[in-house]
C-alpha cells in the first residue's frame, strides 16, 4: 500500500485540467445496464470506484473496455442480477446498481454496501422508494433478495431528504415503469442533472432534474447511447484549494464553474482573487488567508460537503478565527485528529468545528481515513513546512486520478 510523501511550502502555479466526476461516472455505468446495448461513456476518470463499477458490470455479465478516458459497455448479455458482497463493500455507491438491475431483469441480489465511513448513511430512502415503484424486497441475513411482479409501477414518492442516490435510484429504476413517477424533494445536483441526460438520451422521458421535484413518464425499452461525463467539482475545488493554501496562482480548467458558486464566496471571503471563465477558474491567493466567518455544508446548490475537508484545511492557516458546521455526514471531521498533528488549533462539538488558524503547520506523519479526508492531508502538506508523509492513499485514489503526477506538474514536490 503507498503513502504520498510531500515537501511543503513551495507556491503552486500553472494551469491544472479536472477529469470527469466520479460521482456522475458511477450511477451513469449503472444506467447502461438498462439499454441492453452498446453505450459509450466518455471523460470517465481511471479511478479504483470506477474501477470497481466496471468490475460489477463484467460479473453481471456485460463486456467493458476502456481506452484512454473512453469506456464502452455492452450490456446486451447482461445474464446476472447477483453482485458479490466482495464486490458490493468495495463502495458506498454500489448501491446505485439495485434499481438498474431490477429495472433489467426483475430481480436483484445485493449485500449492504461499503465505502468510507462517515456515520449513518442509510439506504432505507433507496429502499423505501423502490418499494413504492413495487419492487419486494426480503432482507436474507444480510442481503437484499429484491424481485418485482411484471414491470416496476410509476408512484408518487417524497423523499424526507433530498438524497443524490436515493434520486439516482429512482431515475434508474423509473425511466422503464409502468406510468409516471413524480420524486418531491429530489436530489438537484449537478450529478443528478448529467444521469438524466444520459438516459433521456437512450430514449426515458425525464423532465426537471436539477429542481425539486422530477417527472419520470415511464417508456418501454431504452436504447443505448454516447455520452460526456461532466468535469468533477470537487477535484476543482480541491485545487483550488490547493493554490489557496500555498499561496500560488494558477488556472483550472475544463470545470463546470457554475458547479460552485457555493464554494466561490468562501475562497473570496478568504482573500482569494477568482476569474471565472466559461469552463475555466484563475485563482491568486495571498501568502495569509483571511478567516471566514461561517461555512454551512447543505445540499445542492449550498456548499458541498465533499469540499468541506479540503476548504476547512485553508481554515487552519488563516489569519484569525473560523466556523465550520456539518450539516451532512456524521464523521465528516476525520481530517481534524491529523491536522492536530500538524500543528492545527481546532476545538470540534458535535457538528461545529472552530478553527483558530494558526501561522504555519508542520509536516508529519498522518492517514487519509477517506476520500475527502485525504484530500484535506494532500493541502496540508503542501502548505506546510516540511515532509509530511501520507498513509492509506488508496482512498485518495477513490476520488482523484493520479493526485500527485497532476500537483507535480504546478510545481508541488510531492511523490509516491
Amino acid at each position: 500500500m503507498g503513502k504520498l510523501m510531500i515537501d511543503g511550502g513551495v507556491p503552486l502555479s500553472g494551469e491544472i485540467s479536472v477529469h470527469g466526476a466520479k460521482n456522475s461516472s458511477l450511477p451513469l455505468l449503472a444506467a447502461t445496464l438498462i439499454s441492453a446495448g452498446r453505450s459509450v461513456l466518455h471523460n470517465c476518470p481511471q479511478l479504483s470506484d470506477v474501477d470497481t463499477a466496471c468490475r460489477i458490470l463484467e460479473h453481471l455479465g456485460c463486456s467493458v473496455q476502456r481506452e484512454g478516458d473512453t469506456v464502452t459497455v455492452d450490456s446486451s448479455e447482461m445474464s446476472c442480477s447477483e453482485i458479490p458482497e466482495s464486490l458490493m463493500s468495495e463502495m458506498r455507491s454500489s448501491i446505485v446498481f439495485l434499481g438498474a438491475i431490477a429495472a433489467r431483469l426483475g430481480t436483484a441480489r445485493v449485500c449492504f454496501p461499503g465505502g468510507c465511513e462517515l456515520g449513518p448513511r442509510p439506504i432505507d430512502l433507496h429502499l423505501s422508494a423502490l418499494q413504492q415503484l413495487g419492487l419486494e424486497i426480503q432482507d436474507d441475513h444480510g442481503y437484499l433478495d429484491c424481485t418485482v411482479h411484471g414491470r416496476l409501477k410509476g408512484a408518487k414518492i417524497s423523499l424526507s431528504f433530498p438524497s443524490v442516490g436515493a434520486t439516482e435510484n429512482i431515475l434508474l429504476a423509473a425511466c422503464t415503469a409502468e406510468g409516471e413517477t413524480v420524486i418531491n424533494n429530489a436530489a438537484s445536483e449537478p450529478e443528478i442533472v448529467d444521469l438524466a441526460n444520459f438516459l433521456n438520451s437512450c430514449g426515458a422521458d425525464i423532465r426537471g432534474a436539477g429542481e425539486q421535484s422530477i417527472l419520470i413518464r415511464g417508456v418501454d425499452e431504452l436504447h443505448s447511447a454516447e455520452h460526456w461525463v461532466i468535469p468533477d467539482r470537487i477535484v476543482a475545488a480541491t485545487y483550488l484549494s490547493c493554490a489557496a493554501a500555498t499561496g500560488g496562482e494558477l488556472f483550472v480548467r475544463n470545470c463546470c464553474p457554475e458547479h460552485l458558486d457555493s464554494v466561490f464566496p468562501v475562497l473570496e471571503e478568504m482573500g482569494c482573487k477568482l476569474i471565472v471563465g466559461r469552463d475555466s477558474i484563475y485563482i491568486r491567493a495571498k501568502s495569509r488567508l483571511n478567516p471566514v466567518k461561517m461555512v454551512r455544508t447543505m445540499p445542492y446548490p449550498g456548499f458541498p460537503t465533499d469540499a468541506q475537508p479540503p476548504i476547512f484545511t485553508l481554515a487552519a492557516i488563516a489569519n484569525g478565527t473560523s466556523v465550520f458546521v456539518e450539516n451532512i455526514f456524521e464523521n465528516r471531521f476525520k481530517h481534524v485528529s491529523e491536522l492536530l498533528k500538524m500543528g492545527a488549533n481546532i476545538k470540534v462539538e458535535g457538528k461545529v468545528a472552530v478553527i483558530q488558524g494558526v501561522p504555519v503547520l508542520s509536516g508529519a506523519n498522518v492517514r487519509a481515513y477517506d476520500l475527502r479526508a485525504g484530500a484535506a492531508m494532500v493541502v496540508a502538506g503542501l502548505a506546510a513546512h516540511g515532509r509530511t508523509t501520507i498513509s492509506d492513499i488508496q482512498h485518495i485514489d477513490r476520488g482523484y486520478e493520479r493526485i500527485d503526477r497532476d500537483l507535480q506538474q504546478i510545481g508541488a514536490r510531492i511523490s509516491r
